[in-house]
C-alpha cells in the first residue's frame, strides 16, 4: 500500500474512533474558504425550573450544530451559531438584549450546554433568576 493510500486510511480509522457516530457529518465538505480539516461544534442545550441541573427534570431540549453548517432542533440556529463565534464559545461572555425589562420575580431556571465545541468538550450550567432574564441572557442561544 503506498504511503498516501496508509496515511489516508489512518486519518478515516482516526477520525471514525474520535468522531462516533457523527463522523458522516464532521468529515463532510468544510464552508467555503475553509481550509483543510475543523474541528466539530455540535452541542445540547436543555432548560428547566430549578435552582440546579441536578434537580430540574429538562423541559425543553435542542439540539445545535455549527460546522460544517448551522442545523439542528435550536429555532435560530444560525444565530446562535453566529453568537457563539463572536464570543469565541465563551457562554459567559455572551452579550444580552440591552434594555430588556424583566420582573424581580424570583422563579429559577437553569440552562445546560453538553457537547464538543471547535473540537474540545464543553458541559455549562448557568441558572437564571427568571425565563424573562434567561432569554435577554443572550440573543438568540438561550431564547428556546
Amino acid at each position: 500500500m503506498p504511503n498516501t493510500a496508509r496515511w489516508a486510511a489512518t486519518l478515516t480509522l482516526t477520525a471514525t474512533a474520535v468522531c462516533g457516530p457523527f463522523a458522516g457529518s464532521a468529515l463532510a465538505a468544510p464552508e467555503p474558504g475553509a481550509a483543510g480539516l475543523y474541528a466539530p461544534s455540535a452541542l445540547v442545550l436543555t432548560t428547566g425550573h430549578g435552582e440546579t441541573a441536578a434537580a430540574v427534570t429538562p423541559e425543553r431540549a435542542v439540539t445545535l450544530t455549527c460546522v460544517p453548517k448551522s442545523s439542528g432542533t435550536h429555532p435560530a440556529a444560525a444565530e446562535a451559531c453566529a453568537e457563539l463565534r463572536v464570543s469565541g464559545g465563551d457562554f459567559d461572555a455572551l452579550t444580552g438584549r440591552v434594555g430588556a425589562m424583566c420582573s424581580k420575580q424570583y422563579d429559577p431556571v437553569v440552562v445546560t450546554v453538553q457537547g464538543v465545541w471547535q473540537g474540545k468538550r464543553v458541559t455549562y450550567e448557568r441558572t437564571f433568576a427568571n425565563e424573562c432574564v434567561k432569554d435577554s441572557a443572550a440573543t438568540v442561544l438561550f431564547a428556546f
